[in-house]
C-alpha cells in the first residue's frame, strides 16, 4: 500500500506542473485550451527524441519546454488572429499535433530503458547523500516493509514544483500577469485600456503549454518511453486536479489557488491508486474512475452548499418565528 501510494505521489508532483498549466488556461484566461493532450505528448517526444540522439537530458527537457510553448503560440495565433473559436482552435491543434509528434519519434513508441535520463542521473548523485537510507530506516522503525528504493525523485520534483508554483505567482503580479488575468475577467475592458490582448492570450497559452510539455517530458522520462497516445484524456486529468484542489483548499488568492492546484493533482493520483487496488477493478477503468472523480468534486461541494443554505434559511425562519412570539406575548 505504502509503495502504491509512493509512486502516486511522485507521478503526481510530476502532473502538478501540467495541472498548473491548464490552470493558467481554464481559470485564469478563461480559455478552453484542449491543446494540452498534444503539447503533453510533444513534449515526452521531443525529450526522449533528444536524449536517444545523444542530447543531455536537462537540456532535452528544457527543448521539450520550448516545443510546447511554440505549440501554445500557434493555438493563440489561431484563435486570435485567425478568429477561430479557441475550443475548436485547440482541437485543430491538437490533431495537428498527433502527427507532428509521429514525425518527431519517427515511430509510435521511444523507448528509454537503455538511456541515461534526469532520473537516472539524479539517483546516481542522490545515493551518495545517504539520505534514502536515513528516511528508510525511520520508515522501518514504524513497521513498514516494502520501502522505496530512492526518495530522489519525489523531494527533488516537490522542490522543482515549488519553484515552478513561486514563478507563477509572481508571474501572475506582475503587469503582464495582472493584464492576463484582467483578460479572463472582462476582455472587452482591458482591450478598452489599449491593451494588446491578442499579445497576451498568445504568450498566455503559450507559458501553459510550456509548462505542460514540460511535464510530459519527465513524465516520459520517469516511466521510460514516449508514446503517441500518452496524452489522451490529460486534459481531464488536469480538470480533475483543479477541481478536486478548488473543492478541498481555500483559493482566495493566486498562490492558495496554485497550491490547491498541486495538491490536487497528488490527491488525484493518490485516489486512482487506491481505485485500482480494488478487486474489480482494472487498469482500462482508469477513464471510468477519473470520471467519477471528476463529477463527485462537482456535485459533492455543491450538495454540501445547498445543504448549508438550507440550515441557515431554517435557522432564519426560527429566529424570525421566535421573535414574532416574543412580539405577540409581550
Amino acid at each position: 500500500m505504502f509503495i502504491s501510494i509512493f509512486g502516486a505521489m511522485e507521478s503526481g508532483i510530476i502532473y502538478a506542473i501540467m495541472a498548473l498549466g491548464v490552470y493558467l488556461t481554464f481559470r485564469i484566461l478563461d480559455f478552453p485550451d484542449l491543446t494540452v493532450e498534444g503539447s503533453f505528448v510533444t513534449g515526452a517526444a521531443v525529450a526522449a527524441s533528444s536524449i536517444v540522439n545523444g542530447i543531455p537530458p536537462i537540456t532535452a527537457t528544457i527543448l521539450a519546454a520550448f516545443a510546447g510553448f511554440i505549440a501554445g503560440c500557434l493555438t493563440g495565433i489561431l484563435h486570435t488572429k485567425g478568429k477561430i473559436n479557441p475550443l475548436l482552435a485547440g482541437i485543430l491543434m491538437m490533431t495537428a499535433l498527433y502527427s507532428i509528434n509521429l514525425r518527431i519519434m519517427g515511430q509510435p513508441t521511444v523507448s528509454l530503458l537503455q538511456e541515461t535520463t534526469l532520473f537516472n542521473q539524479l539517483g546516481s548523485l542522490w545515493s551518495a547523500t545517504g539520505i534514502d537510507s536515513f528516511l528508510n530506516n525511520i520508515l522501518s522503525t514504524i513497521g513498514l516493509e516494502q520501502l522505496p528504493t530512492t526518495w530522489a525523485i519525489l523531494l527533488v520534483m516537490i522542490v522543482v514544483t515549488v519553484i515552478i508554483k513561486l514563478l507563477t505567482d509572481y508571474f501572475l503580479k506582475t503587469e503582464v500577469g495582472l493584464a492576463l488575468r484582467a483578460i479572463g475577467d472582462n476582455k472587452k475592458m482591458i482591450r478598452s485600456l489599449s491593451a494588446n490582448t491578442d499579445l497576451l492570450i498568445i504568450l498566455g497559452v503559450g507559458i501553459s503549454n510550456a509548462l505542460v510539455a514540460t511535464a510530459g517530458g519527465l513524465i516520459g522520462q520517469l516511466g521510460g518511453f514516449a508514446d503517441a497516445n500518452m496524452g489522451l484524456g490529460l486534459i481531464v486529468i488536469g480538470l480533475a486536479s483543479i477541481i478536486i484542489g478548488e473543492a478541498l483548499f481555500s483559493t482566495k488568492t493566486i498562490a492558495k489557488a496554485t497550491l490547491a492546484v498541486i495538491l490536487g493533482a497528488v490527491i488525484y493520483r493518490i485516489i486512482v491508486t487506491l481505485a485500482l487496488r480494488i478487486d474489480f477493478m482494472e487498469t482500462g477503468d482508469m477513464k471510468m474512475i477519473t470520471a467519477i472523480i471528476v463529477i463527485a468534486a462537482l456535485v459533492i461541494p455543491r450538495i454540501l452548499q445547498t445543504r448549508k443554505e438550507n440550515r441557515r434559511r431554517q435557522l432564519k425562519r426560527a429566529q424570525l418565528d421566535q421573535r414574532l412570539r416574543g412580539s405577540s406575548d409581550a
